[in-house]
């Protein structure tokens, strides 16, 4: 898997996890303390987050960080 494979994976998967959480994009970005803005552009693969960014959202989601890399 190359790095761009990673983020789009990544993006449908924090999307997927969001959806199943019932929470708008607005929503999660509120609770994640990132824009909203931003958040949409991680989940079609346009923004690759850092980890800090990776930390708020599973913290969001009441996850533990590595559900959010679990594609398979």
């Amino acid at each position: 898997m190359d790095e761009n494979e990673l983020y789009q994976k990544l993006g449908r998967r924090i999307k997927h996890l969001r959806e199943a959480a019932h929470l708008t994009q607005e929503k999660l970005a509120e609770k994640s303390g990132i824009s909203l803005d931003y958040l949409g552009k991680i989940e079609v693969n346009i923004n690759k987050p850092g980890l800090k960014t990776l930390i708020k959202l599973s913290n969001a989601l009441d996850l533990p960080i590595r559900v959010l890399f679990d594609f398979e």
